[in-house]
């Protein structure tokens, strides 16, 4: 009688286990369809030497037979991940019962059951979704796979599909981004690291996190002693041999420069494209050096003044960009703060204004008022306290007085200012209001530095690019700059003469001192109100650089000026970059200076506002010129030369 009950029991219990794995089958995915999954196309992106700086999308490499692979590859993988993989039926019930016992005792879910061939199933043809009913589905494919394929077919498929960490899927992809080599060669010590990635590919990345994956490959090594695979000496002969030289990680910062770099690709050769190669202009040695320097102030002198964030761009006089640093810390914030932060530029933008007034007539010697201005209840400031009278032009540049260049943006007009920061190649919206004098128009670093470097290369207006060439995956050309050596020039080159003249001043004895070259550089320094932002802008012949420091939040620094730290970075990182590089002229100082007929002074008209006042005539009186006019006018006359320096106390 009993034995008839526990009978019905057994079918009852196998029709209601039929029913659940009928439920669950009926909506299984169609397994024909598995050769068609998607991914994203892979994006590389490499230097101008050739060397990987970022992939992206989803890389796989050769498709590799499991038979083909090292034995110690396949025990690696096999002693941490399903040690019964070559006896069980899809399904590990020992497994299963040890995991569960191993959760019970720690009152949380600390291992898994899963079998190498239920997580193939899964990665197949089911979503990650954490259910009893994807459970059950996992488990009837697994049946199916084993009763279907052969246990090489299936642990085949399985290393040729599973993520592997940055990017990569399958362990020959993986071999080649971590080892620059085919996973048919890779030795014990690496096949430990590979097999370690499997329980957590960011976490135990060999690039990002190499103490990380040291750890984890131990772990798996001991698994493939308990596994009986090797033994305790091969341990021993492995740690004895030198390790084989892995792919050196990339800097940091070099992410800023990728993630730029892609977001480009799109309007280069639409979203449709498969497997893409991408070369660019950066130049690893100078990258380094502009993370070296910027990492080393913002780590160092930085702090005490208040200096959070900081961001260095480099280019070529003919726009190509050479080096771009978008933060202190790309794990910290992916925010690029060379292509994407709006900040007020302030008195580096200047040189704007300044190449504005030569073009409307003023030259070098031009003498400009530096005295109290009020414009409708506004009253800007210098740096310094006091005022110095009339001086030139170029030293109203070189030592950022601000009510003169008030003063000359009232003479030459806002117009004609916006006009020559769009011609530069500013896109930003540039204010209508005299405020844009100090540079309180919002701009980018990398914006800033391809105006600055039409001062560099004769006058001609470039976009800064990093893109030269773009290929698919079997080598065919799907996009190739052609290259901005014909580019109009858009700076008369007698005003490009005299302009780079007065910023090579601003490195001479104005505020730029403390960026002083051992070869020929001209730039302009810059602060925001409040020292929010702080700016050195500068050029030699071979390169152009822009350094910037501030706060994400706005928050005032402690006095830092575009003249002292941003200053010593740029003076540090253009060392670098011009180490063995021959010194040459800033191109086109030969065009010789503008000769006026006479000093111009641009004061204050207390009726009729700013404007300029025109010289007397040779036979007029001096009586109604500033002493200091009349004495450059004598010197004018007797030597024939209308330029006279003057000193005046250092500013910042």
């Amino acid at each position: 009688m009993l034995g008839g009950w526990a009978a019905v029991g057994v079918i009852w219990v196998c029709v209601a286990v039929a029913a659940v794995v009928a439920w669950y089958a009926y909506d299984l995915p169609d397994v024909s369809q598995v050769a068609q999954a998607e991914r994203r196309p892979a994006v590389t992106v490499l230097a101008a030497d050739g060397a990987t700086i970022q992939r992206y999308g989803d890389i796989h490499g050769t498709t590799v037979n499991a038979a083909d692979l090292p034995p110690n590859l396949i025990h690696a993988v096999v002693a941490t991940e399903d040690r019964r993989f070559f006896s069980h039926f899809g399904i590990d019930p020992i497994g299963l019962l040890r995991a569960a016992f191993v959760n019970f005792q720690a009152g949380r879910v600390v291992q898994g059951g899963s079998t190498i061939t239920q997580q193939l199933a899964k990665n197949l043809f089911l979503t990650p979704d954490r259910t009893m009913g994807r459970k059950v589905q996992e488990a009837i494919l697994a049946i199916w796979l084993e009763r279907t394929y052969s246990k090489n077919q299936i642990l085949t498929a399985y290393l040729n599909r599973v993520y592997l960490g940055a990017g990569t899927y399958g362990v020959d992809a993986a071999s080649q981004t971590y080892f620059n080599k085919p996973a048919t060669q890779v030795n014990l010590r690496e096949a430990a690291i590979l097999a370690g990635l499997l329980k957590a590919p960011s976490r135990y990345s060999p690039t990002t996190s190499p103490e990380r994956a040291a750890e984890r490959a131990d772990v798996v090594l001991s698994a493939m002693v308990d596994a009986g695979y090797i033994t305790p000496d091969d341990i021993k002969t492995m740690r004895a041999a030198p390790p084989t030289p892995r792919r050196k990680p990339e800097g940091d910062g070099d992410r800023y420069f990728a993630d730029w770099v892609a977001d480009q690709v799109v309007g280069f050769i639409g979203k449709e494209h498969d497997d893409i190669t991408v070369h660019t202009t950066m130049d690893r040695r100078l990258q380094r050096a502009a993370e070296r320097r910027l990492a080393a102030t913002l780590s160092g002198a930085a702090v005490a003044a208040g200096a959070e964030q900081g961001a260095v761009v480099a280019l070529s006089p003919d726009g190509a960009v050479r080096a771009l640093i978008g933060g202190s810390s790309y794990d910290d914030s992916q925010f690029n703060r060379a292509t994407q932060a709006l900040r007020q530029p302030g008195s580096a933008f200047k040189p704007i204004v300044f190449l504005a007034a030569l073009e409307a007539g003023m030259t070098a010697d031009t003498l400009v008022d530096d005295a109290p201005i009020q414009i409708k209840g506004w009253r800007p400031a210098n740096f310094e306290k006091g005022f110095r009278g009339p001086m030139p032009l170029r030293d109203a540049l070189a030592h950022s007085v601000n009510t003169a260049a008030i003063r000359v943006l009232e003479r030459t007009g806002i117009d004609p200012v916006r006009s020559v920061a769009r011609r530069l190649g500013i896109t930003s919206p540039v204010a209508k209001d005299l405020s844009v004098a100090l540079g309180t128009s919002e701009v980018t670093l990398l914006e800033l530095a391809g105006a600055y470097t039409a001062f560099a290369n004769g006058g001609r207006a470039v976009w800064p690019y990093a893109v030269t060439r773009i290929e698919d995956r079997a080598g065919r050309v799907l996009y190739q700059r052609r290259g901005s050596a014909g580019a109009t020039p858009v700076i008369d080159p007698t005003n490009l003469a005299e302009l780079n003249r007065m910023l090579m001043a601003v490195m001479e004895y104005g505020t730029g001192k403390s960026a002083k070259l051992d070869r020929m550089a001209a730039g302009k320094t810059g602060t925001s109100q409040d020292y929010r932002d702080a700016w050195f802008m500068g050029f030699t012949a071979d390169y152009v650089a822009g350094v910037w420091l501030g706060n994400d939040d706005n928050q005032p620094m402690k006095r830092v000026t575009g003249g002292g730290l941003p200053a010593r970075v740029w003076r540090d990182f253009m060392t670098d970059a011009h180490m063995g590089l021959p010194a040459r002229d800033i191109p086109g100082l030969n065009h010789a200076p503008r000769r006026p007929s006479g000093p111009m002074l641009v004061a204050d008209d207390p009726d009729a506002g700013s404007e300029a006042v025109p010289p007397p005539g040779p036979a007029g009186p001096l009586s109604d010129v500033p002493l200091l006019n009349q004495f450059q006018r004598l010197i004018q006359n007797l030597t024939g030369s209308d330029k006279v320096e003057y000193t005046y106390p250092e500013s910042n």
